[in-house]
């Protein structure tokens, strides 16, 4: 069925958090207010960790749900409730077209499917990974601190610059 597509459990698992981080994106882009935006942000960020457990990728999937789903998602929560929000008048209405983006969208989907039934792709499977039953930290360890020490070095120097211009830069805005 579907280009070679197997409805395994780990197919129908992977349909179903893509649909979770699509409606998540969604409502992202059509609620009004910015702490409900902010909770579909948390998760489309936990969809993607779900993704990320599911390539068995375990650290990355750690690591998404730590920074982004935990600090970046609170972060944002305390912005928000933290900053004043004066009355702001409101933007002028957009006429929105729903049909036509229902047309767009069917349409977009039926491409996709197309392409994918009748383009003899080969969808690859875990066993194509070169990394396969190998340490997920490890090798990262082993890349940042081998192949990519000086660039990881680069970006660290780069960070501690921002950090030092945003100190300086709140420190003048005090005095």
């Amino acid at each position: 069925m579907f280009g070679g597509i197997e409805f395994t459990g780990q197919n129908i698992a992977f349909f179903l958090i893509s649909l979770f981080v699509i409606a998540c994106g969604v409502m992202l882009l059509s609620l009004r207010k910015v702490l409900y935006m902010a909770l579909a942000v948390g998760g489309v960020f936990i969809g993607v960790a779900g993704i990320y457990v599911m390539l068995e990728a375990e650290f990355l999937a750690f690591i998404q749900i730590l920074l982004y789903a935990g600090a970046i998602t609170i972060m944002m929560l305390f912005a928000i409730m933290l900053t004043k929000h004066d009355e702001v008048e409101k933007a002028q209405k957009v006429t929105a077209h729903p049909v036509w983006a229902a047309i767009a969208a069917v349409g977009l989907g039926g491409i996709v499917l197309y392409v994918t039934k009748f383009s003899g792709l080969r969808w690859p499977t875990p066993t194509d990974s070169p990394w396969e039953g190998q340490d997920n930290v490890k090798l990262i360890g082993e890349s940042l601190f081998g192949q990519f020490v000086i660039p990881f070095e680069l970006v660290s120097v780069v960070l501690i610059v921002a950090l030092v211009g945003a100190i300086t830069l709140a420190n003048k805005e005090e005095k």
